[in-house]
């Protein structure tokens, strides 16, 4: 496993991006770094991958940037290099949610870590919300957590505003989570400057706590949708059942896989109705290229950008 995965997010406040943007593709491609990282005035979030030293060199680029010195940073290994290129981009936000004006940085709400999760959700007097989408909330979710159903963390704003009279009863906390700890974070932030104090959210999401809370003493149910090749994870991150659909990036359970609309590569029963003919024909030769390149130990040059990011680790992924 030569290949040293890093993925990232921190939010800070960045007053020159485009310069911030040119260091670090200068620096990634001088060492031979591929993968994408995303500057924002907010911050930075991305994966990486590359050989030992390369990826330390650029980690430390990054923890020179201001208020990155302390940026959190999860490493997993790879047999071959997961992307195709390098991808340094400015965006309004590193995840988004269409609040740019947002502070995560002075406003979020406050780290509770997993060990601590189960005390703070279990209290009565805490009000906890499911921060992901849907079909994310569908596969598995806390007990008792609300799910408000969106279908793209940018629906969260509206949603809240919509039900923020009920969750603004008097004494009660709030505690939000998502799968990585980015959606989340951000989610905290908005719902502080709607006017709710007492916020709390899950330090390393959903996955730092199967990876760490014991089976036998967990609040979790059911699985968890990772957007990446293992479909979803349990508990000590050992692989779901749910795979995941290449045409729209769906989890694909068991059940799924047995309608006569799913078709691996191609479609799910989710969106078949959403696709053409013609663009399923698209899917369907792309895979048949991919299965080619992979029997004959080759790179699929033509895969999307987000295929590579998720070979190789995206718990990060809005």
């Amino acid at each position: 496993m030569p290949i040293r995965v890093a993925a990232l997010y921190h939010f800070t406040t960045f007053d020159d991006c485009p310069a911030i943007k040119a260091r670090l593709a200068a620096l990634c491609c001088s060492l031979g770094i591929k993968g994408l990282l995303l500057i924002a005035r907010e911050g930075i979030n991305g994966t990486i991958a590359g050989g030992d030293s390369a990826i330390d060199a650029v980690l430390a680029e990054i923890r020179g940037l201001p208020g990155c010195a302390d940026i959190a940073v999860k490493f997993s290994r790879a047999a071959t290099m997961p992307f195709h290129r390098m991808k340094v981009r400015i965006k309004p936000e590193i995840v988004t949610m269409g609040q740019p004006d947002l502070d995560p940085v002075k406003d979020a709400g406050r780290y509770v870590t997993a060990q601590d999760w189960n005390a703070l959700i279990a209290d009565p007097d805490t009000i906890v919300i499911d921060t992901r989408n849907d079909y994310e909330v569908a596969v598995g979710t806390f007990a008792g957590a609300i799910n408000p159903g969106t279908q793209s963390f940018a629906d969260f704003p509206e949603w809240f505003r919509a039900n923020s009279e009920a969750l603004r009863s008097e004494g009660r906390k709030v505690a939000m989570f998502c799968t990585g700890g980015i959606r989340c974070e951000k989610a905290t932030a908005f719902v502080r400057a709607q006017g709710v104090d007492d916020v709390y959210h899950l330090e390393g999401g959903i996955l730092k706590y199967l990876e760490t809370v014991p089976e036998a003493e967990s609040l979790w149910q059911g699985e968890c949708f990772v957007f990446d090749q293992r479909g979803t994870v349990v508990h000590g991150l050992a692989q779901g059942t749910h795979l995941i659909c290449h045409a729209c990036r769906r989890p694909v359970s068991e059940t799924d896989r047995a309608s006569p609309l799913y078709e691996e590569g191609v479609s799910c029963p989710a969106c078949h109705g959403e696709r053409s003919d013609a663009q399923r024909a698209g899917y369907r030769e792309r895979h048949r290229q991919q299965q080619r390149a992979v029997a004959q130990g080759q790179d699929h040059i033509g895969a999307t950008h987000r295929d590579g990011k998720a070979l190789a680790n995206a718990p990060l992924l809005p």
